[in-house]
């Protein structure tokens, strides 16, 4: 069972960057009872983070998903920090959710390791880097894992917990815990490149784009045959649009590293991203994107 605090709350969990993951994970946390300490350097981040948080709990309290004093707790549950030190110092959970960048992880989590309580639990939102390598850097690498969520991370069951070479049972065990105290059901994979769903989802996605960069069908018949003959609940284009070209390129690049000539990226993606059409976030990828949703192309 979870501790919680004087006021009631299970304690605080420290978010690691306010970008689309990183306030999907603040809110359902803040939703689950937690404390919620978001760090970003950019306070227009925060910012913009703390508006998609509220627009979201208000959608779900519309719909009936969650009660109104519920939305009003989560809202007040989550402060905002532009210093990693300050946002870890009293975290039982630190959650890092910066950008697919090796380098970035590992400064954050020397900072990270600094401040952060001995007792804390250190996890990663990476969807394809080493745990391991991330954890290399800390001084307890033991107490570091992978929480790799999935966007929208308010909507989306899985959470995907990476052990690292070193990481503990107990870490793992506390992590399953951490998972449902969120409303997530939780898998365990070992720390391998892309892990089981990153490489599972970008192989599909990689072929999407193949087959529409060889004019096999258009992206919305692309995604339909996958909806409709594979019951998926968004076709791979789409759901690339969603996560970010960017990001898919990354992994993929990655990957295909790591992995071999299966995982290399398609000449479509990079020209996409170099021409700033980078998904939902940009206004356009596959499709066009506004307040209403995607749009035909």
């Amino acid at each position: 069972m979870t501790n919680t605090t004087d006021n009631g709350r299970k304690g605080r969990v420290a978010v690691l960057g306010a970008g689309t993951m990183g306030a999907g994970i603040a809110q359902v946390a803040a939703t689950a009872g937690f404390s919620v300490a978001l760090f970003d350097v950019s306070k227009a981040q925060i910012d913009k983070a703390r508006a998609g948080i509220a627009q979201s709990l208000e959608k779900l309290a519309s719909k009936g998903k969650i009660d109104a004093p519920t939305k009003e707790r989560a809202l007040a549950a989550i402060a905002a920090f532009e210093s990693v030190e300050d946002a870890v110092r009293d975290a039982s959970f630190v959650v890092e959710a910066a950008p697919e960048r090796m380098e970035l992880k590992r400064e954050l989590f020397l900072a990270v390791d600094r401040a952060a309580p001995a007792d804390a639990l250190l996890g990663s939102n990476t969807s394809s880097l080493s745990i391991t390598e991330i954890a290399s850097v800390v001084k307890d690498p033991t107490r570091v894992v992978g929480l790799h969520f999935f966007n929208p991370v308010p909507l989306m069951e899985l959470l995907e917990v990476v052990r690292g070479v070193r990481t503990t049972d107990a870490v793992v065990d506390r992590a399953l815990a951490f998972a449902k105290d969120l409303g997530k059901t939780p898998i365990v994979v070992r720390d391998f490149p892309g892990f089981a769903t990153s490489r599972l989802g970008v192989v599909i996605g990689c072929e999407a784009i193949r087959m529409l960069e060889q004019g096999v069908a258009s992206a919305e018949d692309i995604d339909r045959a996958m909806e409709l003959g594979y019951r998926h609940p968004m076709g791979p284009l789409k759901l690339g649009d969603l996560v970010g070209l960017d990001v898919r390129l990354a992994i993929l690049e990655h990957l295909h590293k790591e992995l071999g000539e299966q995982f290399r990226p398609p000449a479509l993606l990079r020209q996409m991203v170099r021409a700033g059409k980078l998904g939902k976030k940009s206004g356009e990828g596959f499709y066009k994107w506004d307040a209403d949703g995607p749009k035909k192309a």
